[in-house]
């Protein structure tokens, strides 16, 4: 049984919001652990008519706040990655990547470069639309601190990806427990959300592209 199966089968015994948090913070830092093994299974337990926290037995799961604790987590271990590459620095992050307990994390430098590139292609909002992309949602926030982008922004930045992000799972999990009731329920909510996220990446975008025909 590989490490993942045996957090899978720790996490199944003990799914509650620490552990939802727990794991997507380390899903989100530098160690590899996909959030489909964690948000979706919490949002088909949420969907079920007994739904209870399984270390209590007395609390009810409820989709909201998984996606906010998971939403939390997947900041913190942004954070993780923002502290170490700004305190340590391209060439020491760089050396990590390719030494034997890099590759063990599944990192290398090839992998950091395309997301610096991808990062300075793009730029801050790269740390929004970075959440949505497979190998570039864990190590965004590594080219974000080796630029020193603003702390404050790569925090509203990976709120909102995260955020997002985690509704689309949640959305899965859902679908997949057949709970369509509950989903109509919050796509309301859902909806919004979405509009209003989309609605911040169309002004930044006007706005990068005004302040560019200025110069």
């Amino acid at each position: 049984m590989s490490l993942v199966d045996t957090i899978i089968d720790w996490y199944s015994a003990h799914m509650n919001y620490a552990s939802i948090t727990a794991l997507m913070a380390v899903e989100s830092s530098f160690i590899p652990f996909p959030s489909e093994v964690v948000i979706p299974p919490a949002a088909f337990v949420a969907g079920q008519p007994d739904s209870v926290l399984c270390v209590t037995g007395t609390y009810w799961m409820d989709v909201l706040f998984i996606v906010l604790f998971g939403t939390l987590g997947a900041m913190i271990g942004a954070i993780i990655n923002y502290g170490l590459s700004v305190w340590l620095g391209r060439i020491i992050i760089y050396k990590f990547a390719d030494s034997r307990l890099g590759h063990l994390c599944l990192l290398s430098g090839e992998k950091l470069q395309r997301a610096e590139a991808y990062f300075r292609e793009h730029g801050n909002v790269s740390t929004f639309i970075g959440r949505f992309i497979p190998g570039i949602r864990q190590l965004i926030s590594i080219p974000a601190g080796l630029s020193r982008m603003h702390f404050g922004a790569f925090l509203w930045w990976t709120f909102l990806g995260a955020f997002a992000w985690n509704c689309v799972l949640a959305l899965l999990g859902y679908v997949a427990a057949g709970q369509m009731d509950l989903i109509k329920q919050y796509s309301h909510e859902l909806s919004v959300a979405i509009l209003v996220l989309l609605g911040v990446v169309v002004v930044y975008f006007a706005v990068k592209q005004l302040l560019r025909l200025k110069r």
